[in-house]
């Protein structure tokens, strides 16, 4: 481990669109330790080769390859690969703020928490604001955790000094894997930190299984009952609130 550095995990799978803007963020950052390991899982667009041309430009930014496994595999393998103390999330089409690092490693040393995460925009696939920023409670404990994922994958950040590397989990094939990641995270700790300033944007791409919310509502039921093995009840009341939440996203 390297004290002070932050290891930045970004699986990629045919991202080529907007893979070169979510570098640049990270090339943009005001804080300069950094290390950039995009996991190529298999695609078949021209990802590796933009991400090996900025390799050449910057050590910092590395590349991995592997046969398409989906993003938990990926990011499993771009953390065993990671050597910071500090792991943060960043997927390829996602943007941080030029003072993100920066602005959240001096949060997380005024609160003292080992992951904190910050407010984010929502913007489309052209780059346009839409929806309400999502802002996180001050405050995040397990049983807020429990409700719903509270941590924007994007703008989490974990300090792994205490309690060392947490890894996602591939059983869940891609689907909630940065949920059950964060959950993990904030039970090692009892709390993490939420910092209301918004330092990130997060894309919206109607295509995907984010963008529409329908489709990921039996994935999440199916999430509380077998992962945090709630009783039906409890998991469809969180199911509901998870849903409403969406919705008020949107208006």
């Amino acid at each position: 481990m390297i004290e002070g550095l932050v290891s930045i995990i970004t699986p990629c799978y045919n991202g080529a669109r907007y893979l070169a803007d979510t570098i640049e963020s990270v090339l943009g950052q005001t804080y300069a330790r950094w290390e950039m390991v995009i996991v190529d899982d298999g695609s078949t667009d021209d990802t590796p080769g933009i991400a090996e041309a900025y390799a050449a430009r910057d050590r910092r930014v590395q590349l991995i390859r592997q046969q398409n496994a989906g993003t938990a595999r990926a990011r499993n393998v771009g953390m065993k690969r990671a050597e910071g103390q500090y792991i943060a999330l960043l997927d390829a089409d996602d943007l941080w703020e030029p003072d993100f690092l920066e602005k959240q490693l001096d949060f997380m040393a005024q609160t003292g928490a080992v992951c904190v995460c910050s407010a984010y925009r929502h913007i489309d696939e052209n780059g346009r604001e839409i929806q309400h920023p999502t802002v996180p409670p001050q405050r995040i404990t397990p049983r807020d955790m429990r409700v719903m994922n509270r941590i924007g994958c994007l703008t989490g950040l974990y300090d792994t000094q205490k309690h060392g590397k947490v890894f996602l989990h591939e059983e869940l094939r891609s689907i909630r894997d940065d949920y059950a990641y964060w959950y993990d995270i904030v039970c090692l700790e009892g709390e993490a930190r939420g910092n209301p300033e918004i330092l990130a944007r997060y894309r919206v791409q109607t295509a995907s299984t984010t963008g529409n919310k329908l489709k990921l509502v039996s994935k999440q039921y199916h999430f509380y009952r077998q992962y945090l093995k709630q009783n039906v009840p409890t998991a469809c009341v969180n199911t509901v609130r998870w849903g409403l939440s969406g919705l008020r996203k949107f208006s």
